[in-house]
């Protein structure tokens, strides 16, 4: 019988994602999803889909509502 080689232990379970945070599932309209992935494609990293939602919503965020620009409303009806 041949030799089992030691030190090679599996880890078992899913791999760790980022960290402890709240997962949220959403659907999202096509014209929001192709706006996001264009958004993506411009950067200079291409982030993922996932990477740049968290991206454009710090930025929301962080947005100062006094400098009166309206934001812009991809897909809703005020805009068809």
């Amino acid at each position: 019988m041949a030799k089992s080689i030691l030190g090679t232990t599996k880890k078992r379970g899913r791999p760790k994602t980022t960290g402890p945070g709240l997962q949220i599932g959403m659907r999202w309209q096509e014209p929001i999803i192709a706006a996001i992935d264009a958004w993506a494609v411009r950067q200079k990293d291409k982030p993922t889909r996932a990477e740049a939602i968290r991206r454009l919503t710090e930025i929301g965020l962080d947005a100062d509502p006094k400098q009166g620009k309206k934001p812009r409303r991809i897909g809703s009806s005020e805009n068809r």
